[in-house]
């Protein structure tokens, strides 16, 4: 072990003295343990931003309210895929807090901007119950601090423009309220646009309520987020926007043929152009066409296995039947898969414009073999190395190219505030 934290340290030292041109260490002629030992301690070193975990929906799900003592996150927990102590081992610093609206409550006037307002002080709870672990951040300079002191920032995005209801002036109201970005739609369309999960498509793209939410958002300091969206109301978005955008957890269509709620070569390349980041999705559907048809053959295996025996989920001979199986007929694409997707962004379009939005706590179990929860960043940066990247190159995918969109959408804020 001594040896390989000194192989770190060396290759720190290095690059922190030597000009970026020289490298000391060729990360491809490394032992895959020697490999992790420094990507670990990149990940460490290194503000890493992910643009999606699904945390406060999670504490939702589980029955927390308000009213309720907050899920108790500073401490390992025994399911979902974030907690504290898993963050600090992955290097995870900055994950950006889903509030996240399901689609169907659009039929309720109201209550999707209430749901907001609700998963948004039940983030600013955690900040305020574990102060020593948690703060909350609405500017890259924010992370930066808490980064400085340890600490792993809340900032928050917004999953479905519906909060925003019918009423323009909320867009202001939730930057008010410290979302940073907002998810145009989510599983239907919505007054803003189309969504790539709905087959109605209302508008073609973004309807004139949607022109103006995303002129606002440029206005107050809001990250246009087009994950979610329609292609045609992708490219709308693009026409109109005065600052770069992002994707805050999609993945390439490519791999997964058909599926629209990823993006395809047209899509990166606009959004290149535009001087946006592609944030990458962990999830196995968002990253593999197989894993699909794979999980779902292994599933209904199960469930005739079950039935023919008898047995329920929850019978002890059931659960090591189905661990047996699963492992010996794994659905799952592995951490590679991940890189593959970097990979094709970078050379499509360049490194400029690819990070991460794993979407922790919103896929289920359908995340790749290496990268199962927030303590697992280091396998993808150590696959990623193997391949030949650089630490400059690494840290732009952790939070360099993300900063750069961030605060541009702030420049611009505050220029138009003169």
């Amino acid at each position: 072990m001594r040896k390989y934290l000194n192989l770190a340290m060396m290759a720190t030292m290095v690059f922190s003295c030597a000009p970026k041109e020289e490298v000391a260490v060729d990360y491809t002629t490394l032992s895959d343990e020697e490999r992790l030992e420094v990507a670990t301690q990149m990940a460490h070193e290194t503000i890493m931003v992910d643009g999606h975990v699904d945390l406060p929906y999670r504490m939702k799900v589980g029955g927390f309210t308000l009213q309720r003592e907050i899920l108790d996150v500073s401490v390992r927990t025994p399911d979902g895929n974030f907690d504290f102590p898993r963050a600090k081992e992955g290097g995870l610093d900055a994950p950006f807090m889903s509030i996240y609206i399901p689609a169907g409550l659009q039929q309720t006037p109201g209550s999707s901007k209430a749901l907001a307002d609700s998963l948004i002080l039940m983030t600013e709870r955690l900040a305020e119950t574990f102060p020593d672990q948690f703060a909350m951040a609405y500017s890259p300079a924010d992370v930066e601090a808490n980064f400085a002191s340890g600490k792993v920032s809340l900032p928050m995005g917004m999953e479905n423009g519906s909060a925003l209801e019918d009423d323009i002036s909320n867009v202001e109201y939730f930057h008010g309220r410290g979302i940073r970005y907002i998810t145009l739609t989510h599983g239907k369309a919505n007054l803003i646009g189309d969504s790539s999960y709905d087959t109605v498509r209302l508008y073609n793209g973004l309807s004139e309520y949607g022109e103006q939410v995303v002129a606002e958002m440029n206005r107050v300091g809001i990250m246009v987020d087009l994950s979610h969206v329609s292609d045609d109301t992708f490219k709308d978005a693009l026409a109109i926007t005065k600052v770069p955008v992002i994707a805050s957890h999609s993945s390439v269509r490519k791999f997964t043929p058909g599926f629209e709620r990823n993006m395809n070569d047209e899509l990166i390349q606009a959004m290149a152009k535009n001087g946006g980041v592609m944030m990458i999705n962990f999830g196995g559907t968002f990253i593999d066409s197989a894993y699909a048809a794979g999980s779902s053959a292994v599933r209904e295996h199960l469930v005739n296995y079950l039935a023919e025996n008898n047995l329920s989920r929850r019978d002890s001979a059931a659960q090591a039947y189905i661990s047996e199986y699963t492992a010996a007929n794994n659905p799952f694409p592995t951490v590679q898969r991940v890189a593959d997707h970097i990979d094709y962004v970078k050379d499509l379009v360049g490194i400029d414009y690819v990070g991460l939005g794993s979407d922790f706590d919103g896929v289920g179990d359908s995340l790749p073999t290496g990268l199962k929860d927030v303590s697992m960043y280091p396998n993808l940066i150590a696959e990623l190395l193997k391949r030949g990247y650089s630490r400059e190159e690494i840290e732009k995918i952790c939070y360099k190219n993300v900063f750069r969109v961030w605060q541009a959408v702030e420049d611009y804020a505050a220029s138009q505030k003169g």
